[in-house]
């Protein structure tokens, strides 16, 4: 039999798909090549292309082309500009599966995620390409947001779910602005599997609480699978795309869904690639009751990501797995912000 690598497999033998997250337009094409079929971008990409020796006569260009704008909406105009051309790398995918995969997703200022802004940026990151997704954190004002812009036929990757509750938000908000419409355009939740087992680690860690490393590794995963499972039942039309991953698992164990996951190529596609596992279909195996009753007894903030009626939506945007996964974009923005300041006043 033909040799072919993990991720082709992956799709060959399962509904699971490989996104690509923060990839370089380099990183694009091999991330295609090994069966990436969309991608995400967040906040802190402009920063991390800032950092790139060979990209930054172009970033200084995209600064003198908006120079007459404020800092945050040059820095905006750049990601959008440079997350296009990740875009055109994926269109010709996003145009032979006829508008099905080849999405690139993009967020906005992670300081500004107020209802009216989230939408202005999401229409102005539209202009960069027909396949641009717009990425929409969950909170009160982001579905807002996500019901403006799903009832214009808008792609949204609605992102930051870190709770059952939040998803199903999503789905009820989606079924809500869409009803009528002939054509709907494509919504996604992301479930940051990773970002929320990282937060519970160190809430452990901080307050001495006696857990296994065991069930806590199983965290993020266990949430997820109620998450996707409940969706399924909402609202079949809302996808889902796993993100955050802080592990080899958070792609491996949920292979078996219907969904995207989303992962970094360094330190997680390439070494997949590498390490070329067996292709096991774990995400229908119910997580063990005694791990699920661990991690609720001992973990507060498990049974807010786990049982629906634990959190409000007033509440997402101070849920401290998303604002742990959030404050990572904030940094990255300030330093881009500062990049293009210091670029200004040299």
């Amino acid at each position: 039999m033909e040799n072919k690598n993990y991720f082709h497999r992956v799709s060959e033998l399962t509904q699971t798909r490989f996104w690509i997250n923060n990839v370089t337009e380099k990183e694009a094409y091999r991330a295609i090549e090994e069966g990436a079929v969309g991608c995400t971008q967040n906040p802190a990409y402009v920063w991390k292309m800032m950092q790139k020796d060979d990209l930054q006569p172009k970033i200084n260009a995209l600064i003198e082309r908006y120079k007459g704008l404020d800092t945050t909406e040059i820095v905006v105009n750049i990601q959008k500009d440079l997350v296009g051309e990740i875009a055109k790398i994926f269109k010709p995918l996003y145009d032979d599966t006829f508008k099905k995969n080849g999405y690139v997703s993009i967020q906005g200022d992670p300081f500004h995620e107020d209802c009216d802004t989230i939408v202005r940026y999401g229409r102005l990151n539209r202009e960069a390409g027909e396949n641009i997704m717009c990425k929409v954190p969950v909170t009160e004002e982001g579905l807002k947001a996500i019901e403006i812009l799903a009832s214009e036929g808008v792609p949204i990757n609605a992102t930051e779910v870190m709770s059952v509750r939040q998803a199903l938000d999503v789905c009820e908000v989606y079924t809500r602005a869409t009803k009528g419409l002939e054509k709907k355009a494509p919504i996604y939740f992301s479930h940051i599997s990773g970002i929320l087992e990282e937060y519970l680690k160190k809430t452990a860690e901080k307050e001495g609480i006696d857990i296994h490393d065991d069930f806590l590794w199983q965290a993020g995963i266990a949430a997820a699978k109620k998450t996707y499972w409940m969706c399924k039942k909402a609202n079949s039309e809302v996808g889902f795309i796993g993100g955050g991953a802080r592990g080899l698992h958070h792609f491996t164990e949920m292979v078996g869904a219907d969904a995207s996951i989303t992962i970094n190529w360094v330190g997680t596609a390439d070494k997949l690639i590498e390490e070329n596992p067996p292709v096991v279909e774990r995400f229908r195996m119910d997580t063990p009751e005694a791990v699920i009753d661990e991690l609720c007894d001992k973990l507060p903030d498990f049974r807010k990501a786990y049982f629906v009626n634990e959190i409000k939506p007033e509440e997402y945007e101070e849920f401290g797995p998303v604002v742990l996964f959030r404050s990572s974009f904030e940094e990255a923005w300030r330093n881009a912000e500062r990049y293009v300041n210091d670029y200004l006043n040299r």
